[in-house]
């Protein structure tokens, strides 16, 4: 009977998460903004005046009056996938995702549930990969998993495939995230390697709802999700305008270590490398550079477990933080010359052109002929 009860609460909860990602064109860290101040039943089950929410009339609406027959559709699409739904507050949710600035309130996965907590590093790289790619993507993934890493990407053709495959053939756990709904194999000739995933203790996540279809702008928001769940990230081939460039891009908003690869200057895609390189990522020959470099970071996630509210207000405080970085107060909405910065933030010139580059790639500033010019 109280397990019952039990299950029933429990499908409550999972019914007004979804109710609430249903809400309209509102933000996550404002949905959970919300949560935080009312509570998740309070917010949905008690009438709040609409103002002091700061929602429109249709978002109003929309969390007064959630679609519950949308909603039950969602849970049974879900169910005939064999799939799992996770909400934020949920235990099995990954810790070190809710790090990042929009989490996403729900997640869909087949598999198991709990190799989401496990730690990760993000292998990433060109759809297009030569020879040498697919060689260094093996030798890497296999060496990664040896050492106790789950190797997290996303499913895509080229790098990312062989990723998952050197996992699955070392009959260790791997964690795919797509940019579909969990019911939709994509790239369809990737389902049996998505099969294989399941089958050897992974996972397939995603936050889009069931029945979504892969769209241009699902793929970025699923990158964020690759490396937010990741500790590190490595890229492995990759054009200067690519998807892994985005990644890794949203691994350094995210505070995550970012590692490339050097290849051929005359392998175009090796560019991406090279630039990421040149921006202060850590160049990598062989495993021992990033099981170097992440040896206290995975030390530090250890003791999560032991004082975890702390960790966390730590690092989102550091991340903050970025925003109120000296360095940024010394570049102005005009153009600001390098000399002055240095000048004003009285720091040696390699670390103001390094923290430069870092706020670059964070959009807080951009490079313009003779300086710098603070973007917000």
């Amino acid at each position: 009977m109280a397990q019952g009860r039990e299950n029933d609460a429990s499908v409550q909860n999972v019914r007004h998460w979804l109710a609430l990602k249903l809400v309209p064109r509102l933000s996550t860290p404002k949905k959970i903004a919300l949560v935080e101040k009312y509570s998740l039943s309070g917010l949905l089950t008690s009438a709040h005046n609409r103002d002091v929410l700061g929602l429109s009339e249709k978002q109003y609406h929309s969390l007064l009056t959630p679609d519950e027959r949308k909603i039950s559709k969602i849970i049974s699409q879900v169910q005939e996938a064999g799939a799992h739904i996770i909400c934020f507050d949920d235990p099995l949710y990954p810790q070190l995702l809710k790090q990042i600035y929009d989490p996403p309130l729900v997640l869909f996965v087949r598999g198991d549930c709990r190799v989401l907590s496990r730690h990760q590093i993000a292998i990433v790289g060109s759809r297009n990969v030569t020879a040498y790619g697919i060689e260094t993507t093996k030798s890497f993934s296999k060496a990664l998993t040896q050492h106790g890493l789950v190797v997290t990407s996303g499913l895509a053709l080229g790098v990312d495939a062989y990723a998952h495959r050197m996992a699955t053939n070392e009959a260790c756990a791997t964690i795919a995230v797509t940019a579909t709904g969990i019911d939709i194999d994509y790239p369809s000739r990737n389902k049996a390697l998505a099969r294989e995933i399941v089958e050897q203790g992974g996972a397939i996540v995603t936050e889009f709802l069931p029945g979504t279809l892969p769209k241009p702008g699902h793929f970025p928001r699923r990158n964020r999700i690759i490396s937010g769940l990741a500790h590190a990230v490595l890229v492995i081939e990759a054009a200067v305008k690519s998807g892994s460039l985005i990644t890794a891009k949203s691994a350094l908003e995210q505070n995550r270590e970012v590692f490339a690869l050097p290849g051929s200057i005359y392998n175009t895609q090796s560019a991406g490398c090279h630039w990421l390189i040149k921006q202060g990522a850590k160049l990598v020959e062989n495993v021992a550079d990033i099981i170097d470099e992440l040896g206290e970071i995975v030390k530090t996630e250890l003791n999560l477990n032991k004082n975890n509210n702390k960790e966390l207000t730590n690092k989102k405080s550091y991340s903050k933080s970025l925003f109120n970085d000296p360095l940024l107060a010394s570049v102005g909405h005009e153009i600001t010359p390098v000399d002055k910065v240095v000048s004003r933030s009285k720091l040696p010139t390699d670390v103001v052109l390094t923290r430069l580059t870092m706020l670059e790639l964070r959009g807080l500033v951009t490079a313009v002929p003779g300086g710098y010019l603070k973007i917000k």
